[in-house]
């Protein structure tokens, strides 16, 4: 019987260590990501919630049930609400990235992007979904694209928009009062 050769042994100070100067970097790193990730995320599903009670009319629920992952309507729903919410989240970021102090400038660029996500989320995306995705194959609503899908579509878009707009015209509001920031 062969027994097997012993493993060579490392001596310690030879393995790499992370230097302890290094982790609060990167727990800091991990940190920013997180905190990026949830105000990214966490509007959407706010939205989404507010908006749930469109999902009883079937053909909502057979538009977001063809979307990938096909069959599965929540995880359809919740990628596209939390899509939605991406230019509202940019343009906030923007602003407050670009107007020079909180006031006025501010007040401006959250009206800004209240109103042009209004316009992409009650206008643009319902076209998108009624011309757009039937051209790429998408057969999704079993009444024929009518006028009362269009309806329930923009009826949708409008209510998010709402939904969305409604605490940046707050801020707007209060970044625009004499000492309001």
């Amino acid at each position: 019987m062969v027994s097997p050769a012993p493993a060579p042994s490392v001596p310690l100070s030879s393995v790499p260590s992370v230097p302890p100067s290094t982790v609060p970097a990167v727990v800091d790193l991990t940190v920013g990501w997180l905190w990026a990730l949830t105000l990214l995320v966490f509007p959407g599903l706010v939205v989404a919630g507010l908006c749930a009670p469109f999902l009883a009319a079937s053909r909502l629920r057979a538009l977001f049930g063809t979307l990938p992952p096909t069959g599965r309507v929540l995880p359809s729903y919740l990628a596209v609400a939390i899509g939605l919410s991406v230019p509202y989240v940019a343009g906030v970021g923007l602003t407050v990235a670009r107007a020079g102090e909180a006031g006025p400038a501010w007040s401006e660029g959250f009206l800004s992007t209240a109103l042009f996500g209004a316009v992409l989320v009650a206008l643009v995306a319902p076209s998108a979904a009624v011309a757009g995705l039937p051209r790429f194959g998408v057969d999704w609503d079993p009444a024929g694209y009518g006028a009362s899908t269009w309806a329930l579509l923009v009826a949708a878009g409008a209510w998010y928009a709402v939904v969305a707009a409604v605490p940046l015209v707050a801020l707007a509001v209060g970044m625009a009062l004499p000492g309001g920031y």
